[in-house]
Parts: structure tokens; C-alpha cells; sequence
């Protein structure tokens, strides 16, 4: 296990209920805290384990991310990693059942800020999404903030 490895637990990813189905643009979404797979990579893993989704093959976008392993330990197994150059630099996919299923993940940049993340997070697990990773970040970053009413000031005694 790679220093620091916690099983799953605190990592920014969500997925469909349906996910591996095709019935959207995007079955969810991940947002890692940085650009190395070689960290990054066995924790999604793991947490996607503890979702009952049990990862055979990871592809991803050469050009988006630090060289990673061909070859993943995660919990006494391998995971087979892949990097293409025709990939969308903001998807990752993921394949598990034996290659039956295939989940699409949109990538939140890591640099983004953390409440732009969360939003991507959860439109990821809406239907009808756009089919653009793009479009889908900056329906995240145009969320409107939540209102808070002001409250009347209080009164000296």
C-alpha cells in the first residue's frame, strides 16, 4: 500500500445509483486532490469497493495526468490502468462485472475551489446532463450561493 493509503475513506467521488447503465452523459464524478495517479488512484479505488463497485480497469486521459503504473495493488488485488491520448482530458473511465459495465466519471480539476466541487459532484448524479465536461463545470461554478436572510440587529441594553 502506498504511504498514507486509507481505504476509501474521505475521497471526493459520487456515482449514480445506475451507473455502468448508459443512461447518462456522465455516471458520476471525482474530484482528486491532485494530478498523480500513482496516489490518487488506489484510494478511488477503495472507495468505489466500499460502494460495491469492484474496479477492473481504469482508463484515462495521458495528457491530463502524472505517468501512472500500468499495474494498481488496491487491497490484495490489481487493478489495470490505461492512458490514452484521444481521451477527453476531464473523463476518466472505470469497467468492473467482467467488462459488462463501463462508468464515465467527469474529472473536477483538483485546483478547483471546494464548493464548485461539490456542486459538480452532485449534478454528476442527475440525468440529462450535457454530454460536455465543460458545460457541466460551469453550470457548478454559476450555482447561485444559498440565502441567507439578515437578521435584525439586536439591541443594546
Amino acid at each position: 500500500m502506498p504511504e498514507g493509503f486509507r481505504g476509501g475513506i474521505d475521497v471526493r467521488v459520487s456515482l449514480r445509483a445506475d451507473a455502468g447503465t448508459g443512461g447518462s452523459a456522465f455516471d458520476g464524478a471525482w474530484f482528486p486532490r491532485s494530478r498523480d495517479l500513482a496516489a490518487e488512484l488506489p484510494e478511488l479505488i477503495a472507495a468505489l469497493d466500499r460502494r460495491g463497485v469492484r474496479v477492473e480497469r481504469f482508463t484515462y486521459p495521458l495528457d491530463a495526468w502524472e505517468p501512472a503504473p500500468r499495474k494498481i495493488e488496491v487491497q490484495g488485488r490489481t487493478v489495470r490502468a490505461g492512458g490514452f491520448r484521444s481521451m477527453d482530458p476531464q473523463v476518466v473511465c472505470l469497467t468492473w462485472a467482467g467488462g459488462n459495465r463501463r462508468a464515465d466519471l467527469l474529472v473536477v480539476p483538483p485546483e478547483t475551489d471546494v464548493l464548485t466541487g461539490a456542486r459538480a459532484l452532485r449534478l454528476c448524479t442527475r440525468r440529462g446532463l450535457p454530454p460536455s465536461p465543460q458545460m457541466v463545470l460551469a453550470a457548478a461554478r454559476s450555482t447561485p450561493l444559498p440565502q441567507v436572510p439578515d437578521l435584525p440587529a439586536s439591541r443594546a441594553v
